[in-house]
C-alpha cells in the first residue's frame, strides 16, 4: 500500500513547491518595491512627510508603538515600512542593473574569445583572471573609491547608483565571459557554423544571429543567481558607507543606520531591513539553484 510518506513522492512534491513558493515570495517583494510610490504610506524622500519628533518610535505592535507607523520609525522620523519599500527598490534596481551590465559585457567578450580564439581569447581571459584575483567586495570598494575621488558628485543620490552598478559589474562579467566562451567554442565546431563561414557570412552576423541564441540558456541561469549576489554586494557596500546616501537609503544603508542604535534598545531599524534582505536573497538563490539543476544535464535527476 502506497502512502504519502513515500520518499519519492515527497521529493517530487516538495522541490517544485519550495521553488514555486520562493519564486512567488521574490516576485511579491520585487513588486512591492517597484510599486513603492503607490503602496508606501509615506514618501521618505520628501522632507515634508516626516518629523524628527517622531524619530525612533517602536513598531505599532509593541506597548509604546504608534499605530501610524507599523514597523516604527528610524532616527530621522521616517516611517520604516515606507523607507524599506523605497530602499528595496533601490537595492533591486542597482542589483538588476549590475547584472544587466555584467551580462552584456561578459556575453560580448565571451563570444569574441570563443569565436576568434588565439590572442583575442588569451587577452580577454587573462584580464578576467586578474579581476578574479581580487575579492568582489574589495574590487567594488576600489572602483567606488576611485570614482568618488575623481567625480566629486559620485556620492549623491543621482550618481551613486551608477557608480555602484559599475563597481559590482566590474567583477561579475568574468563569469558570463567564461561560460559563453566555452559554449561558443563548442558551437563554433558544429557544422552549421562552418557552413555559415563557407558561404561568406560576416563574423558579426554569425556570432549574433547563429551562435548567441544557442548559448543564452546558461546566461539566464547565472543571471538569476548573480542577482541575489549583486543585491547582497550593494547592501554590503552601503553598509560600509560607500553606497547610497542616508537621505535616499537602500536596505544596506538602513542596516548600517540601525546598527548604530542596536545596543540602545532600538532594534527595529536594523532588524526589519535585514530580514527583508535575507528573505529576498534566499528566495532568489533557491530559484537560481533550481534553474541551474534544471538546465544542467549532468545534475538532472533521471526519472
Amino acid at each position: 500500500m502506497k502512502t504519502l510518506a513515500s520518499p519519492g513522492l515527497i521529493t517530487r512534491i516538495g522541490a517544485p513547491i519550495s521553488v514555486l513558493a520562493a519564486a512567488a515570495l521574490a516576485l511579491i517583494i520585487v513588486a512591492c518595491a517597484l510599486l513603492a510610490s503607490w503602496i508606501a504610506p509615506y514618501d521618505p524622500t520628501n522632507l515634508a512627510s516626516f518629523d524628527l519628533m517622531n524619530a525612533e518610535l517602536p513598531p505599532a505592535f509593541t506597548a509604546d508603538g504608534d499605530a501610524h507607523f507599523l514597523l516604527g520609525t528610524d532616527n530621522q522620523g521616517r516611517d520604516l515600512l515606507s523607507t524599506m519599500l523605497y530602499g528595496a527598490r533601490v537595492s533591486i534596481m542597482i542589483g538588476g542593473g549590475a547584472v544587466l551590465v555584467a551580462a552584456t559585457l561578459g556575453v560580448m567578450l565571451g563570444l569574441l574569445a570563443g569565436y576568434f580564439g588565439g590572442k583575442v581569447d588569451a587577452l580577454i581571459m587573462r584580464i578576467g583572471d586578474v579581476i578574479l584575483s581580487f575579492p568582489t567586495i574589495l574590487l567594488a570598494l576600489l572602483v567606488s573609491g576611485v570614482a568618488r575621488a575623481v567625480f566629486p558628485g559620485a556620492a549623491t543620490a543621482e550618481w551613486a547608483p551608477i557608480i555602484l552598478i559599475c563597481a559590482i559589474a566590474t567583477n561579475e562579467w568574468v563569469q558570463y565571459a567564461r561560460t559563453v566562451r566555452a559554449a561558443t567554442m563548442v558551437e563554433t565546431a558544429k557544422d552549421y557554423v562552418r557552413a555559415a563561414k563557407v558561404i561568406g557570412l560576416p563574423s558579426r552576423r554569425i556570432m549574433l544571429r547563429h551562435i548567441l541564441p544557442n548559448v543564452m540558456s546558461p546566461v539566464l541561469v547565472i543571471s538569476t543567481i548573480n542577482l541575489a549576489a549583486a543585491v547582497l554586494t550593494e547592501a554590503t557596500l552601503s553598509f560600509l558607507g560607500v553606497g547610497m546616501p542616508p537621505t535616499y537609503p537602500s536596505l544596506g544603508t538602513l542596516i548600517r543606520i540601525g546598527n548604530e542604535f542596536v545596543f540602545s534598545g532600538i532594534w527595529w531599524i536594523a532588524l526589519f531591513p535585514a530580514l527583508a534582505l535575507v528573505i529576498l536573497v534566499l528566495a532568489v538563490n533557491i530559484v537560481g539553484d533550481w534553474l541551474r539543476d534544471r538546465f544542467n544535464p549532468k545534475l538532472r535527476v533521471k526519472r
